[in-house]
């Protein structure tokens, strides 16, 4: 597997468990089915990408792309 392709699976796991999460959460704080959906939608807008890019990129190529590490806080 690349390492586009390891990074693309990261990236889809993370989505799908944030989803599910949210979605649960959102049927735990009594949303209707709408809500969850948006409930969903939103966490996985503010989904920390930065986190995924950094934690599934190769050793060797540190910030070689241009991305730099998250900010802390």
């Amino acid at each position: 597997m690349t390492d586009a392709q390891t990074l693309a699976e990261a990236v889809r796991a993370a989505c799908i468990k944030a989803a599910l999460e949210a979605y649960e959460e959102g049927g735990v704080l009594g949303l209707c089915a709408e809500g969850r959906w948006e409930y969903a939608i939103s966490t996985l807008q503010q989904l920390d990408l930065d986190s995924l890019i950094q934690a599934n990129l190769p050793a060797d190529q540190g910030c070689k792309s241009g991305l730099q590490p998250a900010k802390a806080g």
